[in-house]
């Protein structure tokens, strides 16, 4: 009995690492996510028989994840597919991503789901997480650093913005030059006219006195 408690309770702890592990692959990689969205869909129930060890898991799909458990949830009555197969089976299923290893896996359950969950299998296999770890390392790098062409882009961007402001830059020259031109010649007539003005004025005096003699 206490060999019993023993093993369920490894059992239990190796369920808590593989759950995590599942959530985090679920995360990085979204064609697993894909693969996995019609089977939480439907919150299938998977019963995993292993042999070598003997273990019997109950993997249930859901949006949350993938939850691992030793017992049938206790909502359901029968899971919707078994899987009966060595533990070897199982790993190198997963970490082979081919279809040769997952069909030699041994699937009792409704045809399209049983499929499903294949298509699961396979994408859930190393490489696929490899290459989405690749994918992310590459999206976040070419963030930090762009591509060639964009570089290229921008500094033509750049040419065309100080192009445009040499040009603004030119026209308000122009126009200065033209209001300068307008200021000094409005500066002249009021100069000739207050030249004419006193002009006038000395001899308006002039005729004045002039009129005074006489």
């Amino acid at each position: 009995m206490k060999r019993s408690t023993l093993s369920h309770s490894l059992l239990n702890i190796i369920l808590v690492f593989a759950e995590s592990a599942l959530t985090l692959v679920l995360r990085l990689d979204p064609e697993l996510r894909k693969a996995a969205y019609p089977l939480a869909k439907q919150g299938t129930v998977v019963c995993l028989r292993l042999y070598l060890p003997h273990v019997e898991v109950f993997a249930t799909f859901s949006y949350k994840g993938v939850l691992l458990d030793a017992q049938l949830p206790a909502d359901r009555s029968e899971p919707d597919i078994v899987i009966n197969a060595y533990s070897i089976q199982v790993l190198n299923a997963i970490t082979s991503h081919g279809s040769d290893a997952t069909d030699k896996l041994q699937m009792r359950g409704e045809v399209s789901q049983v499929q499903q969950l294949k298509q699961f299998i396979m994408q859930l296999g190393m490489g696929s997480l490899i290459q989405s770890v690749i994918k992310r390392f590459k999206g976040g790098n070419s963030k930090n650093k762009p591509s060639a062409k964009e570089t290229e882009e921008k500094k033509n961007e750049y040419k065309l913005r100080i192009k445009e402001q040499q040009t603004q830059i030119n026209t308000l020259t122009i126009k200065n030059r033209e209001l300068e031109t307008t200021v000094k010649e409005l500066q002249s007539k009021q100069k000739t006219l207050t030249i004419s003005a006193v002009v006038a004025v000395v001899i308006a005096i002039i005729a004045l006195i002039a009129l005074f003699i006489n």
